[in-house]
């Protein structure tokens, strides 16, 4: 349930993320916007997203990954009713980059906060909980669009579609208050006795023994110099896995969740059945990801990997 909440972080990561796809016709009708400026105000976001990204490490560490977590929650609320409403383009840009922040900062926050709180034979799963929430937003934000143009005006259509993302924002800021603190977070920051009041409640088998792991590791990390990730011992896994992060964005993915309807409208489709056929998409990224959630304890992460890496190229 812990890890489920702070998922919700990953929900609203996907939904934010492929929600504008359903108004990008709509935006450029109401704010005649060129090509360029359409393409500026769909990277509005992502910009956000890669500030978000770099800075919410320190923040984290240093007050908690709770805290950053309700920070989180509040952008998405305030983003999600700000682009709703937002009277002009330079407003709809700022709503969206600072919900973009807000995605960032989920994307570091939540895999760390559920790895901090899940017992070690069910991390992958639980951590592949946030990937799996991811996906399940984008379909959610499909959806939405779909129901959205059909029911509301032409005009008002693409101002429900942002703004209903508030609703599951709001519940994801009430989540966050009754969420525990991470008992690795707690431990080296000296709480020892409150790491292992949480882990008790979690479910850990030995929380003593994961309590005295806990502060070995940060003796070391303490006592050492402070290692550097960028070292010729890391230089291999280190390289690989930027390469898996990238080769993963390089397919083209995003594009295809950005503009879907629009792509699907240059292929001959009518504007509601390119809506539709844009959920197929996100349903078959949600089948193949509760595919993996299920597999990846069981025949670990390589082979996921091995089948990902060739199908994205084929």
């Amino acid at each position: 349930l812990t890890a489920l909440g702070a998922a919700l972080g990953g929900l609203l990561f996907g939904f934010d993320t492929a929600v504008i796809s359903g108004a990008t016709s709509a935006l450029q009708e109401r704010f005649t916007l060129s090509e360029g400026a359409l393409g500026f105000t769909v990277a509005s976001a992502l910009i956000g997203t890669v500030i978000g990204s770099l800075v919410s490490g320190w923040p984290s560490d240093r007050y908690g990954r709770r805290p950053m977590l309700l920070v989180v929650a509040i952008c998405y609320v305030v983003s999600s009713l700000g682009t709703g409403l937002a009277p002009d383009w330079y407003s709809l840009l700022a709503f969206r980059f600072l919900g973009g922040l807000a995605i960032g900062a989920a994307s570091v926050v939540t895999p760390i906060y559920i790895a901090e709180v899940a017992p070690t034979h069910v991390r992958g799963r639980l951590v592949a909980l946030n990937q799996l929430n991811i996906v399940l937003g984008i379909l959610l934000a499909f959806l939405s669009n779909y129901v959205i143009a059909s029911l509301a005006p032409a005009d008002v259509a693409w101002r429900w579609m942002f703004a209903v993302v508030a609703a599951p924002s709001v519940l994801f800021l009430v989540v966050t208050f009754v969420l525990p603190d991470s008992p690795r977070w707690l431990v080296v920051n000296g709480r020892g006795g409150e790491a292992w009041g949480v882990m008790t409640r979690l479910g850990f088998i030995d929380p003593e023994a994961e309590v005295a792991h806990m502060r070995q590791a940060a003796a070391r990390d303490v006592a050492a110099a402070k290692p550097s990730l960028f070292q010729s011992a890391y230089s291999v896994p280190v390289t690989c896995a930027i390469a898996i992060a990238m080769f993963n964005q390089l397919s083209g993915i995003n594009a295809l969740l950005y503009y879907a309807p629009r792509i699907f409208e240059l292929g001959g489709a009518g504007a509601d059945s390119a809506l539709l056929q844009s959920v197929a998409v996100g349903g078959t990224n949600l089948v193949f990801t509760l595919l993996a959630f299920f597999l990846i304890d069981r025949y670990g992460r390589k082979p996921l990997l091995y089948f990902g890496s060739v199908a994205t190229a084929l």
